[in-house]
C-alpha cells in the first residue's frame, strides 16, 4: 500500500496520508514523499492550493513514528535525528509555502498531525476532531513547532496543552485559533470537490459550508488554567494545583503527576522560548537540538515502553520528580548542536 498519495485534481494539488492501520502516523518516507510533491506544485501554475486529509480510515494522523525513534534513541540516535531533520524541513516548508493551504483535521491530530496542520492557511475542524500534543506522557516534548503554536494561543493555555496532553475536540480548536473554520464531516468530501474547482473561492466555500460550533469546554476553564499554570516554573504549577482542593486542580495534578518531569522542564523552556522567536525556521532549529537529545535520554526509552509497548502505564522517569531535573539537565538538552549538525531548512 502506498502510504502517500498525491495526486492533481482540477486546479489542486491533494496530500492523502494513507497508513490507517497507523492512524496516519508519519514515516520519513512520508514526510519526503511530501516535500518532493510541495515543491514540484511551488513551481507549478496549473495548482492554485494543496489539500491536506487522510484516505482511508479513522484520524488524520496519529503522530509519529514513535517506536523507530526510541529504538534509534536506544543506540546512536541516527535514524531519529535524519527523521526529526526531515520533519521539520517539511514542518518549515508548510509553514512557508505561499500556495495556500488547507488541511482537514477530520479525527485524531496529535504530533505530527499537528506539525503539518498548524502550519496551513486553513485548518478544517469537525465534529470528530480530535486535538493534542500528549508527548510528555513518553517523555518527549511538544515539537514539530510545538514551541511556537502553543506559546501564542490565549493566556496559559499551551502550557496547560502542553504539560497534560489534554485533547481537545473541534469546537475548542475553532474557539483557540487552533483550526479556522468548523464544518459538518459529512460536507467534506463536496467541499474539496468544490474546492478544485475552484481554488479562486476558498473563503466563500468554506465559509458557506462552515457550521456555528458547539460551545467550546475549554471556555469555562480558561480562569482555572491561566491561574495554575501561570508560572515557568513546574514546581510552582504542582505547588498551585496542590493547594486547591477543588476537582478541576485535583484532576490536572493527578494527570502531571503520571507525566515525565524532564519533559514538562523541557516544554515550558520550549515555550518560554517560543514566544519570543521571530524566525520559525529558528523554532525549528532549537527544536531539533532539543529533539536529538531528548531521544537518547533515559525517559523516552521508558515512556514509549510504558506506554506503547508493555502498555502498563507504569513509567518509572528518571529523575523521578522535579526537583531532580536541575537547570543545569535543562540547560544541556537546550544547548545548539554542534557546527555542522544543526537543523537547516530546505535549500540552505
Amino acid at each position: 500500500m502506498t502510504e502517500m498519495i498525491t495526486t492533481i485534481e482540477g486546479q489542486v494539488g491533494r496530500i492523502r496520508l494513507n497508513r490507517p492501520k497507523a492512524i496516519h502516523a508519519l514515516t520519513k518516507e512520508m514526510c519526503s514523499a511530501m516535500i518532493e510533491a510541495l515543491l514540484d506544485w511551488r513551481s507549478n501554475n496549473e495548482v492554485q492550493a494543496v489539500l491536506l486529509d487522510h484516505a482511508e480510515g479513522r484520524g488524520f494522523c496519529a503522530g509519529g513514528d514513535v517506536r523507530m525513534l526510541a529504538e534509534s534513541g536506544a543506540t546512536d540516535g541516527s535514524d531519529a535525528r535524519d527523521f526529526f531533520h526531515e520533519e521539520y524541513r517539511l514542518n518549515h516548508l508548510l509553514f512557508t509555502y505561499m500556495t495556500p493551504t488547507i488541511a482537514f483535521m477530520d479525527g485524531i491530530t496529535m504530533g505530527g498531525g499537528v506539525g503539518i496542520s498548524q502550519p496551513c492557511r486553513y485548518r478544517v475542524a469537525t465534529e470528530n476532531t480530535r486535538f493534542a500534543m500528549p508527548e510528555t506522557a513518553i517523555g518527549l516534548f511538544p515539537d514539530v513547532g510545538g514551541g511556537w503554536y502553543l506559546s501564542r494561543l490565549p493566556g496559559r493555555v499551551g502550557q496547560f496543552l502542553a504539560l497534560t496532553g489534554a485533547r481537545l475536540d473541534g469546537a475548542e480548536c475553532h474557539y483557540l485559533g487552533l483550526a479556522t473554520h468548523y464544518l459538518p464531516q459529512d460536507a467534506l468530501e463536496e467541499v474539496k470537490a468544490r474546492i478544485a474547482a475552484h481554488p479562486d473561492r476558498i473563503e466563500g466555500i468554506l465559509g458557506q459550508a462552515s457550521v456555528t460550533p458547539p460551545e467550546p469546554k475549554i471556555a469555562g476553564n480558561l480562569v482555572h488554567i491561566n491561574r495554575a499554570f501561570a508560572s515557568d516554573r513546574l514546581e510552582e504549577i504542582l505547588e498551585t494545583l496542590e493547594g486547591d482542593p477543588s476537582d478541576w486542580p485535583q484532576t490536572e495534578l493527578s494527570t502531571l503527576r503520571t507525566k515525565s518531569p524532564q519533559a514538562c522542564k523541557v516544554s515550558l523552556r520550549l515555550l518560554s522560548d517560543g514566544a519570543n522567536m521571530n524566525d520559525f525556521a529558528d523554532e525549528m532549529r532549537q527544536e531539533y537540538s532539543v529533539a536529538a537529545k531528548v531521544v537518547q535520554r533515559p525517559d523516552f526509552t521508558e515512556g514509549v515502553r510504558a506506554v506503547l509497548i508493555d502498555k502498563d502505564n507504569d513509567p518509572r522517569w528518571d529523575p523521578a520528580d522535579p526537583q531532580g531535573v536541575t537547570d543545569h539537565m535543562i540547560d544541556t538538552i537546550f544547548a545548539p548542536m554542534p557546527p555542522g549538525e544543526e537543523w537547516s531548512p530546505l535549500g540552505v
